[in-house]
Order: structure tokens, then sequence, then C-alpha cells
């Protein structure tokens, strides 16, 4: 087994651990309001979320054809890398995007522990940005003549989907209390509780039809470095189309990103449903439906859009919507600045990750960078441990004085 065969083998597992962390850290995004206003229960909602993000993740690949070469200069305009990223096996175009994915899920983990809902679309590109900088690889940052690049795939989505996904769940908001006014809320919110479970399921799926696309994209291109200076070559692990992603590629992803949902993201879940806004039903339901029909479009369109935002945006929205909602905009500003510093933060740790698997000689330098991230995402599950949250306290009380993401009785 050669030395870029391993390397390939570290950057698929560490590919798929990304797209782990995604589904838990993204969980909140569909199922957080159904859950804290009682819709559905705790487990049974990240169980619905899972199987639907399976089924998303197979319902398009046109996210995941265009998610690397609309930022970093590593691919030719037909998708192929380009030649002096595929000598020796592809070996300087995998250390690139194994350092960008270590640098998404250190941020991922990162903002889990504490809670903050923060854009894992951006943690991958800011990891894939910053690791292209180091190695002079190159960043496209603005496009030519479409919406491409930094600026159009991720600057300008996250600046205007929050906005817009805000505003229509605001106005979706209003409309609905205007029209129930008068009819007594247990009616409102019981029909509004089956209403969630629809939109709620929608949007796990959108979730599928975007956020798994980014795995099976990244993994794809590996594949392809990898095989480029073999055109011949055949195996499971030999890839020549740039404009299909191997089967078994998507079935790893599709059941990564099902796993992760599955566990839960407990933390995002509470601060979503329970940290933003006190979420009634109606609200619930106005969110999700404005969530669902913004990701769906930008699936459709090719736009790696971040989930969270248009998610955290949609509540925020609905908490406008409702007359005399209460909503926490302390909260609200921790998200953003976070949301702010993830491009940049992830950048940091891929560039130094690039410098670590690509100084370091031979085979040690990607099993160094790799053991780097297995013990940093360890010590951080051990202090997520310390202070849990799961189903059982999801949707305890919020603390108005400390706003921590962990209920008071599960505080050592």
């Amino acid at each position: 087994m050669n030395s870029e065969l391993i390397i390939l083998l570290l950057v698929i597992v560490t590919a798929l651990a990304f797209d782990f962390t995604n589904g838990f850290h993204d969980t909140g995004n569909a199922m957080a309001t159904s859950i804290a206003t009682g819709a559905l229960k705790p487990k049974t909602a990240v169980t619905l979320s899972a199987i639907l993000n399976l089924v998303g993740a197979f319902l398009s690949v046109e996210v995941a054809l265009t998610v690397t070469n609309a930022v970093i200069k590593i691919q030719n305009k037909d998708g192929s890398p380009k030649t002096e990223f595929t000598t020796q096996h592809g070996r300087a175009l995998l250390i690139i995007v194994m350092a960008g994915l270590i640098g998404g899920i250190i941020w991922n983990l990162l903002t889990w522990l504490l809670g903050l809902p923060s854009s894992s679309s951006h943690a991958l590109f800011g990891g894939m940005i910053g690791a292209a900088l180091a190695s002079g690889a190159g960043v496209v940052w603005v496009g030519h003549g479409k919406i491409d690049g930094v600026v159009g795939k991720v600057i300008m989505p996250a600046l205007f989907s929050p906005v817009v996904a805000g505003i229509v769940a605001a106005l979706g908001t209003f409309l609905i209390f205007r029209i129930v006014a008068g009819v007594a809320e247990r009616f409102t919110e019981e029909g509004f509780r089956w209403g969630q479970i629809g939109t709620a399921s929608l949007v796990s799926l959108a979730h599928g039809t975007n956020d798994a696309q980014k795995t099976m994209g990244v993994i794809t291109l590996a594949l392809i470095g990898y095989s480029a200076s073999t055109p011949n070559s055949t195996g499971p692990f030999a890839w020549h189309d740039t404009h299909g992603v191997p089967l078994w590629v998507k079935f790893a992803c599709a059941l990564a990103i099902a796993l992760g949902t599955y566990l839960g993201g407990w933390r995002i879940i509470r601060t979503l449903g329970k940290g933003l806004i006190e979420i009634s039903s109606p609200q619930g339901m106005a969110a999700e439906a404005s969530s669902a029909t913004i990701i769906l479009a930008s699936s459709h369109l090719g736009f790696a859009l971040s989930t969270t935002h248009v998610a955290t945006g949609s509540i925020l929205g609905s908490g406008v919507g409702k007359p005399g909602a209460k909503v926490r905009w302390n909260i609200a500003g921790r998200m953003v600045a976070a949301w702010v510093i993830t491009l940049p933060a992830a950048a940091i740790v891929g560039a130094v990750m690039w410098f670590v698997a690509a100084k370091i000689p031979t085979l040690a330098g990607p099993l160094v960078a790799f053991a780097i991230l297995v013990a940093l995402s360890g010590y951080m599950y051990r202090r997520a441990q310390q202070q849990k949250v799961d189903s059982n306290n999801v949707n305890a009380e919020w603390d108005e004085e400390t706003h921590s993401v962990t209920p008071a009785e599960a505080k050592v």
C-alpha cells in the first residue's frame, strides 16, 4: 500500500467525520422548534430527521459538483484537478483537502461545545481556504460573470439568506396570528403542532439535499486527484468522472450525516429551541416552512447555502412576527459573532494543519495532523460530558442570568 493511498483513506475518514459533525451540528436547524413546542418528542424528532437527511442526500448532486472549485484554485473549469496537484497520486491535493476538513471539524466541535449554531458550510469553506492559501494554491475571491467565488458563494449568501428567511418567517408568523385571532390557544397549539411535523420533516429533507452534498464533492475530488495520474486505473478508489459521484460515496456520506443527525446535537438544539425565543407552535411552523423553502431553492440552483443561517434567521423572524414575543437579542448577537469569525477561524486551523501535514516528511505529516484532530475531538467531547445536555434536559427552562446552554441542574 503506497503512502498516497493511506493519505486518501485518511481524507475519506476525515471527510466522513466532518459529515458526521455536520449532522449533529445542524439537527437543530430542522427539529429545535418542534422539540421546544412539544410537537415531537426529542428522540422521535432526531430519528425522523436522520431518516429524512438520509433520503435527501440522494435527491441531488448539484451542490456536490460545485462545492470546491467555486472557492479555491485547485481545479480546472471542467472540475478536473490542475496538473500541478495530481503528481504522486495527487498528494498535494489530498493534503490540502485533509487540512481543510480538519479546520472545519475543529470549528464545528468547538461551537457545538459552546452551544452556538454556527455554519458547517462556512467552517468547511474556511478550512479549505486556509489550506489553499498556506499551500500557495490560491483562492477564488470573486467569480467571473456569475455568482461564484468566496464573495458569491459564501459572503453574499451569509448576508442575505438569514435576512430573507427572517422576513419570510416574520410575515408568515404575523399572518398566522392574524388569521387565528380569537381562536382558543389550546386549539391553535394543537393544530400547528401537527403542521410542524410536516414542515420540520421538509427542512430535514432539504438539509440532506444541501449539506450531505458538500462532503460528497470533497471525497469525489480526492478520488479524482488520486486517480488522475493513472487514467486507466480501476477499483473502488479510482474515479475519473467530473460530472458524477460514486455510488459508494453517496451511501457513505448519507449514512454519516444521518448518524450524526440521530445523535442529536442537543446543545445546539437547546440554544435554538429555548435560547433565542420562547417559541409557540404557529411560530415554529412558520419558521420551518420559511427555512425549507429557501434551502430547497438553493439546492436546486447549486448554491452551497448555510442551513444554519437560514434556520436561525427564520426562528428570529418568527419571534419578531409574533405580537409581544420576547427575543433574546444577546443570544442572537453571540450567534452572529460566531458567524463572522467562522471563516477566518477555520481558515487558521486549516492553514496550520496544512503546514503540519505538508512540512513533516513522508507519511508522518498527515498522520500527525490526523492524530491532532483525534486528540482535540476527544478533549472537547469529554468537556461536553462534564456538563451534559441530552434528550432529558434539552427543554429545561433557560437560565436568564447566565444564558448558559447547560441547564442549571446539569452543571457541576
